[in-house]
């Protein structure tokens, strides 16, 4: 009988003591599965945009700007200029990458060695606009053909307001005026010398005509008194493209910026936010991507 007690006593001090024991250290659980968080981007410094009025009038680069900030933790700096006036940045090194609309000008900027790795981005059109009443009657003589309304308002010495500001919408405008056979002057012909923004305006306080792009005139036409009267001519069409400034050209220019905003601008992501980009407000995009 003390043999058995005995060994019940030795089995509940056992006991006793493992359950006392000091508890395991929990071990570190492995993560899930790679890629559950994404890795953060390098960050970027401050690049400068040079950039012609309509991208940033019409509302776009409000709308994508955002994300190459966030993504990079940096800052882009906008300066919203005629294409012209953005070139001349880029020549004197005062931007890091250009978004402007005068295809051959652009060409001629590569080419001479002022910019490098040029790439299409995106593409609209360009239209007339003028006075609902269409004092001219463009519609009825012109119809699509933008030259044959240029020649008539000048005929008729109708107030047409030209932004005269070296953007890619007055070269454009230029371009039509010799297509038409006319050198503009006179009292009717009003040179602004400023954005489309402000020419659109300056029109529709004097109710006269102008040439703008597709995107500013949606964009700000509850505030206009003015329709579009020409349109479809395939002379109007407005390619946007992309420049990076040549960094041997001068120093300070951000090289690493300006690659990669160009690599953003023209990937899927952002091409997709540039295609959607209107179509809730205005019933179709305002920019259509064609990036190469």
């Amino acid at each position: 009988m003390r043999k058995v007690f005995a060994i019940v006593i030795g089995l509940l001090l056992i006991f006793t003591l493992v359950s006392c024991g000091p508890a395991k250290t929990p071990q570190p659980q492995e993560p899930e599965g790679p890629g559950e968080q994404a890795p953060q981007e390098e960050t970027l410094d401050p690049i400068t945009l040079a950039t012609t009025t309509s991208t940033e009038n019409s509302g776009l680069l409000g709308e994508i700007l955002p994300h190459f900030e966030e993504k990079y933790s940096t800052k882009v700096n906008v300066v919203a200029v005629g294409t012209g006036q953005a070139m001349e940045m880029g020549k004197n090194g005062d931007a890091d990458v250009l978004l402007v609309h005068a295809e051959a000008t652009e060409i001629q900027f590569v080419n001479d060695g002022y910019g490098v790795d040029r790439h299409r981005v995106m593409y609209n059109d360009f239209i007339i606009v003028g006075p609902e009443d269409d004092p001219a009657d463009l519609k009825e003589t012109a119809g699509a053909d933008a030259a044959k309304a240029l020649a008539t308002m000048s005929e008729k010495q109708a107030p047409f307001a030209s932004r005269g500001d070296d953007s890619g919408t007055h070269k454009k405008e230029l371009e039509l005026w010799k297509a038409a056979g006319v050198e503009p002057a006179g009292d009717w012909y009003k040179s602004v010398g400023q954005g489309m923004g402000a020419t659109l305006n300056f029109a529709s306080e004097q109710e006269a005509y102008t040439m703008t792009d597709r995107a500013t005139y949606l964009s700000m036409r509850d505030d206009l008194d003015l329709v579009i009267l020409v349109e479809g001519d395939e002379r109007m069409f407005n390619q946007y493209g992309v420049i990076k400034v040549n960094p041997e050209k001068h120093e300070g220019i951000n090289k690493k910026g300006a690659d990669k905003f160009v690599e953003w601008i023209i990937s899927d992501e952002i091409l997709e936010m540039i295609s959607e980009f209107g179509k809730d407000e205005y019933g179709q995009s305002l920019f259509v991507p064609n990036a190469d």
